[in-house]
């Protein structure tokens, strides 16, 4: 099979106050195909101590339905254990129903939380149909797993019964949130509790159904000798504004100041309206801080994610593959807002300097497909390169292409826009395999970062103008925005103060009392001042 690469070039930006340059890197990804993979999204991973990946829950169908007969079916439930040898291309699968029921349910669920501490992987919650209770539940489980001992029970075709052990708690009643490990201790963040079946329409209509975000960042340690398994010291901080949000994106994140912590990316959905959070939260030891002069455009559902730190400048990246998003590029590279928030196929990158000032930006191509949603990023197997197994250090690889780990599975979806006209079969759960390679070697830059030129997408129109234009602007956030015109001589001969919401505003300006000729229009939103040249005729 002839191989293909899809090259993705990276520059890595200067703050205006940092004097050293950034490392510079490309990024390529080289499809993978491993005969029998499984098709599986919002799954959960560990790895063995050969490099072998344990795949096991989530969905073998694509993106949801509407309608509560057809949504989340069990039938759709991802039933085996799977293990799977990237590098001799291999793959091995048992079958989940020789477990104990409650074992049994909350391993076939989707959206689990899960982290993978030495050879034990732990799954936290989840969503699915329970036979034992007849419904669809969140289920308040955390199952420890032996990732060494599964894998070769399952490799050789051996009883996987004894390898899995469970607790039940209330507090782990989560789907969709995440999970990290910071200082022996665990963050479950963000999530929901959903019972019953889905149903867009609202809860209170047909069957019904319960969802209660959590809002919470949920603290405890997990008390584990082999046998005994317990969590101890549960500590919860509430925020119904900040942390009300699900499925999205959290990394592990070296800050400026040289601790770790993680970052809750974007996220869904807004407290009253159906639409994606666009800020993120900082997450720390002694707590967390939400962060609202930055907003997160691309990726804004859970895909798979790649935090590098460049050691040497003290910069924290994050790469983003896919996924769905409220925003989406012309051909021009400018935002174009979609609130039915669509698949996407850009490739995406979030970075925080050393001053704490944070962009994102384009890559320079994009998925193949319409993929990434559901999907994950699995690092290869006992790396130098990576700290604690998930941030990796750019600057220790070395001057060529590496490989650095695989992009797995997701939904793949045939368009943009399916959740209205979907009846299963425009979308579904992925097989597809993605080496990803860092290049440091490669110097072609045509990165984009998303500027204010296509975030706000100021237009004026006609221009030039007989007294009277329109103008039209996209407000990211609520910061004070304003219009301002002057004259060529700096003389202000015009304002007007923008509603404090978010979203497109339309203004039309009057300025037949002011003579033909050139002036400057500037646009303020917060500290952000955009500037565009007019002309009255």
């Amino acid at each position: 099979m002839k191989k293909s690469f899809f090259l993705i070039s990276i520059l890595l930006f200067c703050s205006i106050n940092f004097t050293q340059s950034q490392e510079q890197f490309s990024v390529q990804i080289e499809p993978l195909t491993i005969t029998n993979a499984p098709n599986v999204h919002s799954f959960s991973w560990g790895k063995t101590s050969d490099g072998k990946w344990i795949i096991i829950g989530g969905r073998i169908d694509g993106l949801h339905q509407r309608q509560p007969f057809s949504t989340f079916l069990e039938n759709d439930n991802n039933k085996y254990v799977f293990v799977v040898d990237p590098i001799n291309n291999q793959i091995w699968s048992a079958s989940l129903s020789v477990l104990p029921a409650s074992i049994y349910e909350q391993l076939q669920a989707t959206n689990q939380e899960f982290f993978q501490r030495g050879n034990t992987l732990y799954i936290i919650g989840g969503y699915g149909f329970s036979a034992s209770q007849n419904d669809h539940v969140t289920y308040d489980k955390l199952t420890a797993i032996n990732v060494d001992i599964l894998a070769n029970a399952v490799i050789n075709n051996q009883s996987i019964s004894s390898f899995f052990r469970q607790i039940s708690n209330p507090n782990l009643a989560v789907t969709g949130g995440q999970f990290g490990l910071l200082n022996d201790v665990f963050y479950l963040c963000g999530g929901q509790y959903f019972k019953g079946k889905y149903n867009p329409q609202g809860p209170n209509n047909a069957t019904g159904f319960t969802q209660i975000y959590t809002e919470e960042i949920r603290t405890f340690q997990i008390v584990d000798d082999g046998t005994n398994l317990s969590i101890t010291n549960y500590t919860a901080q509430k925020d119904s504004n900040n942390l009300h949000r699900r499925d999205y994106n959290m990394a592990p994140q070296i800050f400026p100041d040289g601790s770790r912590g993680f970052t809750m990316f974007s996220g869904v959905f807004q407290h009253t309206v159906n639409l994606p959070w666009l800020n993120t939260v900082d997450v720390s030891s002694t707590g967390y801080t939400v962060n609202n002069s930055f907003n997160q455009y691309l990726s804004q559902y859970h895909s798979a994610k790649i935090p590098v730190f460049d050691s040497e400048n003290n910069t924290m990246h994050t790469l983003f593959f896919g996924g769905m998003s409220q925003y989406k590029l012309d051909a021009n590279n400018n935002l174009i807002r979609d609130d039915n928030v669509p698949f996407v196929n850009t490739i995406s990158k979030v970075s925080r300097f050393s001053d704490g000032n944070m962009l994102e930006s384009i890559l320079g191509i994009k998925m193949p497909t319409l993929v990434g949603s559901g999907a994950e990023f699995i690092p290869i197997h006992n790396s130098s390169f990576y700290m604690d197994d998930e941030i990796l250090d750019v600057n220790k690889l070395p001057n060529e292409t590496t490989l650095i780990g695989y992009i797995f599975g997701g939904i793949e979806s045939t368009q943009e826009n399916i959740f209205f006209i979907n009846n299963g079969t425009q979308s579904s759960a992925s097989n597809l395999i993605f080496k990803v390679f860092i290049n440091k070697t490669a110097l072609t830059v045509n990165e984009v970062s998303l500027n204010s030129s296509n975030i706000y997408q100021l237009k004026v129109y006609p221009n030039p103008f007989d007294k009277v234009f329109t103008i039209e602007v996209y407000v990211p956030n609520i910061e004070k925005s304003s219009i301002e015109i002057v004259d060529i001589l700096g003389r202000n001969v015009h304002k007007s103060v923008l509603e404090k919401s978010i979203g497109q505003q339309k203004i039309e300006v009057n300025l037949s009392k002011y003579s033909a000729g050139e002036y400057i229009l500037l646009f303020k939103n917060g500290e952000k001042v955009v500037q565009k040249k007019i002309i009255n005729q």
